[in-house]
């Protein structure tokens, strides 16, 4: 049996992973601040600005590290140095989650997997300089998943909208950002199909299609039955501004294809677990 360790495991991303794959696998998982986790045997504690990563991999041993970090930049890239170093001469891999902002200086079109990454953000840059960490290794030891915006019913950003909602003030949508969506049950899913298919490269997990981010949320509050919402229209172009990973060369099978609409009734709970 596989023993995986998921590092970030309390955040929303990692707890999602977790409790996929808790039940077919040997899983740990680190926390930092959430002490719900304290009397969970398989829950380890990790400071990532003060940790030894190094404790934790050598205290689990896992076959399969899935990196779902949160935290100050430098210390991630401390944390990822080690870690492929420690995977290049064990049995071992990694599933790194990486994001869409790895393309957002491209702004003209969607991005495939192969695509040249460049970013004019801090956070896409963090992103890409792994990447490229990991890009050193052999293929057969990563797999580097680039998400875009995820939800589900806990997500950051629903509990954000909620809190707008509450507080009766403007939520933030952007008119001319043309992107894509995945549910956090989706992408567990397909998580779970590639260790068991012993996945490695580059892919997207995200709708196969496009949707302008004023309208998702338009949408969203449509499912929690709020017909007439305050929005606060943020323009960062005249035109249209593409941030979207679309899946073309590293397709996973038909079934765990999904699509923004799939994301939506997610969200309104519409889909079955």
């Amino acid at each position: 049996m596989n023993k995986i360790l998921i590092l970030g495991a309390s955040g929303f991303i990692g707890q999602a992973i977790y409790k996929e794959l808790c039940s077919y696998f040997d899983v740990y998982g680190t926390f930092y601040s959430n002490k719900s986790f304290v009397k969970n045997a398989h829950f380890i504690r990790y400071d990532l600005d003060y940790d030894g990563i190094d404790e934790i991999v050598s205290e689990v041993q896992p076959s399969i590290i899935i990196s779902a970090l949160r935290g100050d930049f430098e210390a991630q890239i401390d944390a990822h140095v080690f870690l492929t170093e420690y995977i290049r001469t064990r049995p071992c891999k990694l599933f790194f989650l990486s994001s869409a902002n790895v393309f957002d200086a491209y702004s003209s079109y969607p991005s495939y997997e192969y695509d040249k990454t460049l970013s004019e953000s801090i956070y896409g840059k963090l992103k890409i300089r792994i990447e490229n960490m990991l890009m050193r290794l052999p293929q057969k030891k990563y797999a580097i998943i680039r998400l875009p915006m995820v939800f589900g019913n806990n997500s950051p950003r629903i509990q954000e909208i909620k809190q707008c909602l509450h507080e009766k003030i403007p939520i933030e949508v952007f008119p001319n950002l043309v992107m894509n969506t995945i549910s956090d049950r989706k992408l567990t899913q397909q998580i779970h199909y590639m260790i068991n298919r012993q996945k490695n490269g580059i892919f997207h997990l995200g709708a196969e299609d496009l949707i302008h981010h004023d309208e998702f949320f338009t949408e969203i509050l449509k499912g929690m039955n709020i017909q007439k919402p305050l929005f606060k229209n943020v323009y960062t172009s005249n035109f249209d501004r593409f941030l979207a990973v679309l899946p073309k060369d590293n397709k996973l099978p038909k079934h765990l294809a999904t699509s923004n609409q799939e994301t939506l009734e997610h969200i309104a709970g519409k889909v079955k677990e």
